[in-house]
């Protein structure tokens, strides 16, 4: 699928590892499970990723608390051929800057509620 972020997740510890192809792996004794973007029950709206374009990036922002125990911990923007990525820490701004890519996807990541995108 186009622009797609492949994650799986460790059941037990939490790990999540990129993959690239539908291969089976292993944590902590148990098979990883597949991380879908915008299904866990919970206010979207301060969790999907909105973007302003200015000039020949995006500002990327997410309306979500940015506190030690729940925060966004990275966005990233993924096109056919390209990935960026932004790591977060709490008490900073849940926002990150890309260059302008059309038709790419943006992903932000919560430690509590999982995975979230949008199309730009």
């Amino acid at each position: 699928m186009k622009n797609e972020l492949k994650l799986k997740k460790c059941p037990i510890c939490g790990n999540i590892v990129r993959v690239y192809n539908d291969t089976e792996i292993m944590c902590c004794g148990n098979k990883m499970v597949d991380v879908v973007p915008n299904t866990v029950d919970c206010a979207v709206e301060k969790h999907i990723p909105t973007y302003e374009k200015v000039e020949d990036e995006i500002l990327v922002k997410v309306n979500h608390v940015m506190e030690k125990e729940h925060y966004i911990e990275w966005i990233c923007l993924v096109s056919d051929n390209k990935e960026y990525m932004t790591r977060l820490y709490p008490e900073q701004e849940a926002q990150a800057r890309f260059p302008y890519i059309e038709g790419a996807t943006i992903y932000a990541y919560c430690n509590k509620h999982g995975l979230w995108k949008k199309d730009i």
